[in-house]
């Protein structure tokens, strides 16, 4: 199922989450082939002509998978919406900046929490939902929490990206590959074209986020759990990663 409303009260009384769009992935491979004869040695055969090629063929079909969900990442970073550091303020009055950073981390841990618990429920349903929908709805969910709280940080901390919509997500989008604060003294970081390179690191990112992801589609509760405590987890470190490149050339005028 795919999760919607993943927000929390600390996101203001305007905001809106980030949709989320289910894809489908490629099916488990098969277990390598187990029949011939055992050398002399006694050691098993290895994979034989057919199970190379199931193997290769859901190799192929993961990285379709990945690079479709890159691309559905891509889409979705220009349409997150994104306070800026006036608006923030306005409805948090009265908090230094890092205050509001803490408030910002707090409820985006709680969004991706909530994103992880609700996905990993899914598998105690008697018919369990298809399992790529449920994976996609995970990542490109947390994605969206995650990219949101990356842009509202830089605002926080006087750090905007500079260019327009497209060009500030494309900066974004570096920065959450990397899980560091863009750099914007740095032109080359800030590129809005979407280049071989930035798509290699998403495609890492988005690799590693599904391994991660995975535990949270056990059965029963243990997958609510799991999925509750992992987002929450990342959505924090990566936070805090962020703030400590941003903490050492904050310029805002509300820092403090």
């Amino acid at each position: 199922m795919a999760v919607e409303g993943a927000r929390d009260d600390e996101r203001g009384p305007h905001d809106r989450s980030a949709s989320l769009v289910p894809f489908e992935r490629g099916a488990e491979g098969a277990a390598p082939h187990a029949g011939g004869p055992v050398p002399p040695d006694g050691t098993p055969p290895g994979p034989g002509p057919r199970s190379g090629g199931a193997a290769r063929r859901v190799g192929a079909r993961t990285q379709r998978y990945v690079r479709a969900l890159t691309e559905r990442v891509i889409e979705l970073a220009p349409r997150v919406p994104v306070r800026d550091v006036e608006t923030l303020h306005r409805q948090f009055p009265g908090l230094s900046t890092e205050e509001l950073a803490d408030r910002l981390v707090a409820g985006a841990t709680r969004s991706a929490a909530a994103v992880g618990a609700g996905v990993g429920g899914a598998a105690m349903l008697p018919v369990p939902p298809a399992l790529p929908a449920e994976l996609t709805a995970e990542i490109v969910g947390v994605a969206g929490v995650e990219l949101k709280l990356i842009a509202e940080l830089h605002e926080v901390y006087g750090r905007r990206a500079p260019g327009n919509v497209r060009e500030r997500a494309a900066a974004y989008l570096s920065a959450w590959a990397s899980e560091r604060g863009i750099e914007v003294t740095r032109p080359a970081t800030l590129s809005a074209a979407m280049n071989g390179e930035l798509r290699r690191r998403l495609r890492r990112q988005i690799t590693k986020r599904t391994l991660r992801t995975l535990p949270n589609l056990a059965p029963f509760l243990i997958g609510a759990a799991a999925g509750a405590v992992l987002n929450r987890r990342d959505t924090a470190r990566l936070a805090e990663r962020v703030r400590a490149d941003l903490r050492a050339g904050a310029t805002g005028p509300h820092s403090g």
